[in-house]
């Protein structure tokens, strides 16, 4: 099957600085595709390259299997991390606006409904909270029915709750039918809303696969930790590295169900156990570094 999206050894280079350096993905009809990547990777260039904003060094673009259409940007939703809206008009109205620039849209009534825009439809546009505004974005990136929805960093700046209510309406525009690319600087968010991720550093994708299966191939052990007093004085032979941390003893582990069932041969007791996890973010800073970009 033809995917939707095929990006073939992109290139762009800004003078003497190769932004984007031969990356190649594909994106299936229907699936949530997260690019990530720190700050300077090149993930934001790919993304403006694909959106027609860029124009690319060499490479090539491929939407349903040719090269962008007319059609292209009748067929895209963008929402960007920050638009300035009329602060004059409310949200219904501006919504009509939008509707007014394309051939097919979607009814104000159903991206109401779909967006949770109706208990502020009709407040100025200056008026309404950052997480409403978000909704109200993916709204206006939804007005033309696109097949194709880029969100770029759409839930930065929300709190947890208005962060996880855009997660819920981001999930029902994927189980509609549409392809969502996202990129975003929240680890959780990427392993929730994503089918496939690709991550970027450099200019390169550096890895690229379903979140399990990035988790599994680098996302490293599972820290189990346990008060030092937990554990009996003599614990020679103990096939884990064990490390003191403060008032704690830390156990790196590949095998979870191993390293508990011999914690609990050797008397071990684990009441007040903590089980960190291998996630998404460990597999970010596995691969692209720990040191903060600017």
């Amino acid at each position: 099957m033809t995917a939707l999206l095929e990006i073939k050894n992109l290139v762009k280079k800004y003078k003497a600085i190769d932004a984007v350096k031969g990356v190649s993905f594909t994106v299936e009809k229907g699936i949530c595709f997260g690019l990530l990547g720190p700050n300077g990777a090149g993930k934001t260039t790919t993304i403006e390259v694909i959106e027609g904003i860029t124009p690319q060094t060499s490479g090539d673009v491929l939407y349903k299997g040719s090269t962008r259409l007319s059609s292209f940007k009748e067929e895209v939703g963008i929402q960007f991390q920050e638009t300035a809206l009329l602060e004059l008009l409310s949200v219904r109205e501006t919504l009509e606006t939008f509707r007014s620039l394309y051939d097919q849209t979607e009814s104000i009534e159903y991206l109401a409904e779909l967006c949770n825009l109706n208990d502020f439809l009709d407040q100025k546009n200056d008026k309404i909270s950052g997480g409403q505004k978000q909704r109200f974005l993916l709204a206006l990136a939804l007005i033309n029915k696109p097949d194709l929805v880029f969100l770029d960093e759409p839930s930065t700046g929300l709190d947890p709750q208005a962060r996880r209510n855009l997660w819920d309406v981001v999930k029902r525009i994927k189980n509609g039918g549409k392809t969502v690319i996202l990129t975003t600087h929240y680890m959780e968010e990427a392993q929730y809303l994503c089918d496939k991720i690709a991550i970027m550093d450099h200019g390169e994708i550096i890895a690229a696969g379903t979140p399990d299966e990035l988790i599994k191939r680098y996302g490293g052990d599972t820290t189990v930790v346990l008060p030092k007093t937990n554990f009996p004085d003599k614990l020679n032979g103990f096939p884990f590295a064990l490390t003191e941390v403060d008032e704690n003893i830390e156990i790196q582990t590949h095998d979870v169900n191993l390293c508990l069932e011999t914690l609990l041969s050797r008397n071990v007791n684990l009441a007040d156990i903590i089980m960190r996890s291998q996630s998404l973010e460990s597999v970010f800073l596995n691969l692209t570094g720990r040191k903060l970009r600017e």
